[in-house]
């Protein structure tokens, strides 16, 4: 069934630190909006192109539109630039859409960071701003030209979390980030929550770190991801939980967690 609909909601999924599973929470997320009948989009931003890969399989391969294509046509003038629009495909899932990665975001960065075209993402998602009633938008591991792009095109940040030391450690100086974001290029910004993926439940330090990060008032959401194996057969089979195994309980707390978001507050 599908959900009521409510105002359009750009998120971002960021965090400066490798493999903590933005992209498998991007496109979960996505996949569960989509599946609830909401109109989702999502960006990937990030040249290895995992979240294309996750949503399109063998379909990822020989794509004629993408983000470097979106990007590279704001670097030069030309009569008749194709809209927007022209730049997203479809996805084998109903109500689900791609803007998609390629390997020449690499080599665009240092141009677009130089002729200073921060805005243009916000500018393009403005432009598809009637037809889609979530934006999801995964980042590389870095604080670059395109991670400040979303960050700046989006309203919400979700933050994911391993539970180790260096995870903590580097959330700290994340969040200053975040805070000058805010500060200097969008104040509608705000920081959603922390998702905390490749939860054990059984260990104690896992356990003890999602503690003290509670205790210290930070935005916490519940419920934390567990780990499991799933995860690699999903992305193998370049399905996401809720199609893969609607059942299972990884997909029941990415299915919590994508409800809990849709709570206003």
């Amino acid at each position: 069934m599908s959900m009521l609909k409510s105002a359009p909601v750009r998120r971002v999924v960021f965090n400066q630190k490798g493999g903590v599973g933005k992209s498998t929470i991007t496109c979960n997320l996505a996949a569960i909006s989509a599946q609830q009948g909401l109109r989702t989009l999502v960006l990937d931003l990030d040249p290895q192109g995992n979240t294309t890969r996750y949503l399109l399989g063998a379909q990822a391969d020989g794509l004629t539109a993408d983000l470097a294509g979106l990007f590279e046509q704001t670097l030069k003038f030309t009569l008749q630039p194709r809209s927007t629009a022209e730049f997203v495909v479809p996805t084998p899932f109903p109500h689900l859409h791609l803007m998609p990665s390629s390997p020449a975001l690499e080599e665009l960065h240092g141009k677009l960071e130089s002729r200073y075209k921060i805005y243009k993402l916000r500018d393009a998602l403005d432009e598809l701003a009637d037809g889609y009633d979530r934006v999801y938008i995964d980042t590389p591991p870095a604080l670059n030209f395109y991670t400040r792009s979303a960050l700046i095109a989006a309203e919400r940040c979700l933050v994911p979390f391993d539970c180790d030391d260096f995870s903590r450690r580097a959330l700290y100086a994340l969040l200053e980030n975040l805070q000058e974001i805010q500060a200097d290029h969008n104040r509608a910004l705000r920081i959603e929550g922390i998702v905390v993926n490749q939860f054990q439940a059984r260990a104690s330090l896992p356990r003890k770190l999602v503690a003290e990060l509670i205790a210290e008032g930070l935005p916490v959401l519940q419920p934390c991801l567990s780990a499991t194996v799933k995860v690699k057969e999903s992305h193998e089979q370049s399905l996401p939980l809720i199609h893969l195994d609607p059942r299972h309980r990884l997909t029941q707390e990415f299915i919590a967690l994508h409800d809990g978001l849709q709570r206003p507050g």
